[in-house]
């Protein structure tokens, strides 16, 4: 569900999939080959969310701009089920966890994995290309090749399913 507020209307990109039972409010951009999953929440409302190309943001995820700041989502981020994104910048290609927590102005790097479940405290830097855990997330070890191979096939994947949602007559049931 698309929702206008303060005279702000979401926008939405290309080829772009957003779930009927998402809710996106306000000042909300999103970028060509996306995928917004079912219940996720993409609040505007105090602040503007700015979302790049083929990044995904999985079932039950929030998130919502500092105060009067800005969230950027680069290109090609998966933010995982169930994150909670109030963070000011997640860098291209990073993967947020599933459950994981970024708070207020925390800055991802480019190609950062932050772990399921783990916490980003209010106004921690990630740097680029590493791995954090925990709670308070702390760096585990660099990014490997291996990863940026299982991860680019992630992220292939929520492009595709994107697609699919787009192309399909997906009907309600019950």
């Amino acid at each position: 569900m698309l929702y206008e507020f303060d005279n702000k209307k979401p926008k939405i990109g290309k080829d772009t999939y957003v779930s009927p039972t998402a809710i996106l409010i306000g000042d909300v951009t999103i970028g060509d080959q996306c995928y917004i999953g079912h219940g996720a929440i993409l609040r505007g409302d105090y602040g503007r969310i700015e979302m790049g190309t083929a990044s995904a943001i999985e079932e039950g995820a929030v998130v919502h701009a500092p105060p009067d700041d800005v969230c950027r989502v680069g290109n090609r981020v998966t933010i995982g089920h169930g994150a909670i994104i109030h963070s000011r910048s997640i860098g291209d290609s990073a993967v947020i966890g599933m459950g994981a927590i970024l708070s207020m102005w925390a800055e991802i790097g480019e190609g950062s994995i932050v772990a399921e479940g783990s916490v980003v405290k209010m106004k921690q830097v990630v740097p680029s290309k590493v791995m954090v855990g925990g709670s308070p997330a702390k760096i585990i070890r660099a990014i490997m090749e291996k990863d940026m191979i299982r991860w680019g096939k992630g992220k292939q994947l929520y492009v595709d399913l994107a697609k699919k949602y787009l192309e399909s007559d997906m009907k309600l049931i019950a």
